[in-house]
Formats: structure tokens, sequence, C-alpha cells
């Protein structure tokens, strides 16, 4: 059986990741343990993950502090049988402006935790680095480099070219590719777009929390059946994607990697997202809207609201809902979300980003979702976490 550990596991990939594991994705009798490393202290009750005897939740390990020794020695103790991991699942992520600060420290994470595994588990077999669609230029909108932004995008896509290639997934993979060489274990990268998913606790860039909160508010301002207008443009209401959910991207990503000759490979790179086909706001934003009982449109004017600006003016009334629905309080203005992520995600990608999807379909993994399956199962979670409301009186 395979022993796992899970880096950023209260993260939206990294909750994902374990509660598939635990939820014995692919199949039953293959994770014997997990071990979820996260860098607030996390409650089971809270997490939101089985009640689970192979779930181990371990929070306080800082892996920027101290020497490497330190690090190791801080693992072991919390983590006494660290030396029967198999998989490694890095989906760590510290967040700076400045983006020489931000390469230099998400390069010093991920090169200090894989070094302590490597040099703590003789078991060891593969490691995942997820990475995402910034490899390809989408976080430059309008700047993109147009000769090799060409949707569908495929993995072989080359990299950006200076000034824009200081992201520090390169650094990361560079470093990876030169310390695996001549190591026994292999290693992967995922490259998912935007994700949406569940998170327990508040989270930097959750989509589907803000979305759920938006929604949710509007029915209950305006009611069932109420007209919710598209929060974006023209160009954006047209725009091709593909939703990239947090469990299909564990799914894909554990299929690959437990199954040979993938699972056998260093550096094999991966698009994950929920379909083979693109689709866009005018065929997902009636779905989504529907989940709530309302009943999306587009407007004639682009923009006719803007998400967060709509929770912060009515955030009395969502303050109401949370002691008339007995919700978690924190989650519709939380600081710890990025600012203007919403605005970003609705209006500013206003162009076709879809990934090729051939790859990954190709290897025997079929499972698709639609973008009412895809975003209400995060809604779903929510529900039962009491983030957003199950039902309105």
């Amino acid at each position: 059986m395979k022993t796992a550990l899970v880096f950023g596991a209260s993260g939206i990939s990294g909750w994902a990741f374990t509660n598939e594991m635990l939820h014995d994705y692919p199949k039953k009798g293959i994770w014997g343990k997990v071990h979820a490393l996260t860098n607030r202290p996390l409650a089971r009750e809270a997490s939101f993950w089985p009640d689970d005897p192979r779930l181990n939740i371990v929070s306080g390990i800082d892996i920027l502090s101290g020497s490497q020794d330190d690090l190791e020695k801080s693992i072991k103790a919390k983590i006494p049988d660290v030396d029967k991991v198999t998989h490694v699942f890095y989906m760590a992520y510290k967040q700076d402006n400045d983006a020489d600060e931000e390469s230099r420290v998400n390069l010093l994470m991920f090169s200090r935790a894989v070094t302590a595994l490597d040099h703590l588990s003789p078991n060891l077999e593969f490691v995942t680095l997820q990475t995402g669609g910034k490899y390809y230029g989408c976080h430059l909108l309008e700047n993109r480099p147009r000769d090799t932004f060409v949707p569908p995008i495929p993995e072989s896509t080359p990299r950006l070219q200076p000034p824009d290639d200081n992201l520090f997934y390169y650094g990361q993979l560079d470093w990876l590719k030169d310390y695996s060489a001549d190591k026994k274990w292999n290693w992967n990268e995922p490259r998912p777009d935007l994700i949406i998913g569940f998170v327990p606790n508040q989270n930097f860039f959750c989509i589907a929390t803000m979305m759920g909160v938006f929604l949710s508010l509007y029915r209950e301002l305006h009611g069932e059946g109420a007209e919710c207008p598209f929060p974006g443009t023209a160009k954006s209401w047209k725009a091709l994607s593909i939703d990239t959910s947090s469990d299909m991207i564990a799914r894909q990503t554990l299929h690959v990697t437990l199954t040979p000759p993938w699972s056998q490979r260093k550096g094999e790179a991966w698009n994950v997202a929920d379909q083979k086909e693109p689709s866009n706001w005018e065929y997902k934003w009636p779905l989504l809207c529907s989940y709530f009982g309302l009943k999306g449109v587009k407007l004639p004017q682009d923009n006719p609201l803007e998400i967060r600006a709509f929770i912060k003016k009515n955030i009395g009334t969502w303050e109401a809902m949370e002691k008339k629905y007995g919700l978690q309080s924190g989650h519709a203005d939380s600081p710890r979300t990025a600012p203007g992520f919403e605005y970003l995600f609705m209006t500013l990608f206003d162009f076709d980003r879809q990934p090729d999807m051939t790859k990954i379909y190709s290897t025997g993994f079929t499972e698709e979702r639609g973008p009412l399956q895809t975003w209400g199962w995060s809604w779903d979670k929510m529900k039962k976490a009491k983030i957003i409301p199950s039902e309105f009186k």
C-alpha cells in the first residue's frame, strides 16, 4: 500500500487530493496512509475529510525555518513513519507581489521540502509538482505571447520569453529536473487553469467561495426566479475555456501517477481539466445561476455589477443571513481572499484560453464533468460546511 504526503493540504488542490485518496481513488487498497500538512492548524472535524484512521493532519512545520537538517528533524518528529512515504504531492505556495521574491521563496520552499523527503524516505516513488496556466502566459492577459498562446494549448508549448519569464514555476521545474536526474523516484507536473474547488477555511484564490456567496446573497435579496446579470463583458461572455475542478485535477493526476508507463517517467507535463471540449459564460452562467434558483442573463451593458463591491454593499444582509441560516462567519469579505480576483476571472479573461486535453484523455482516463457538476460539487460541500445556505427561507 502507498503512503502519501500532501504539502499545502488545506488549499484548494491539496484538500481535494487528500479527499480523493481517503475516498480510495482510483480504487480501494492503494492508499494505506495520508499525511496532510497544513500551514495553519486544522481540526479533523473542521477539515470535512472523512473520519479515517489513515488520515494524519500535521501542522506546525515551517518549511523555511532553520537549516535543512532542522527541517528534516521537524518533519521526523511530527511524522515518525515518514520513511514509509511513497508519494509526495506538492501544492504549497507563498504569494508575493514582487515576482523576484515570489520566485526565490517558492523555489526555496519546494527544494527544501523535496530534499527532506528524499533524505527521509528510502521508499519514495513519486513527486507531483502542480503548476498551472501561468506556464503558458494566461496571466499576461493582453500581453500574452500571441505566437505561442494558441488555443487549444498543448503541453509542448514553449516557455515564456524575457521579460515575462520570471515565473516561479520555471525555477522549481529546473531544480526538480536536475535534482531528480540520478534518483530512483519519478515526477510529473499537472497544469490546471483557474481552479474551482472547496476549502474548509478562507483561501486566497477560491473563486467558488466568492461566487457561492455572491449568488446566495443575490438570491436572498431578489428572490427565487430573479434575473441575475452576468458580472462581466461581452468579450468575456463569449471567451472559451474549460473549467478545472480541484477533484478532477486530483483524479487525473492520481491516474497517471499510478499508471505505467507514465508513472515510470520523469518530468511529464499534463493539462488537467474537467472536459475535452471548451465552453463559455454564455453557456455556463444560466446553469450556475439555476443552482441558486436564479435566471442568469447578459445585460446589454458590460460589467453591470462587480461581485466584491456587491457583497460589500450588502454585507449587512449577509451578516443577517449568517444568523438566519446558521452559517460560518468571515467568508463573505475575508482579507484572506485576493482583492479583485473575481473581476480578473469574470472580466479580464476575455480571450480563448482552453488547453488541449488530448494527452490526458489518451491515457485511458474517461471521466468528464459539465459546468454545473463542476461548480455544484463545490457548492454542495460549502452547504455542508455552512458557508452558504443549504436552502432559502
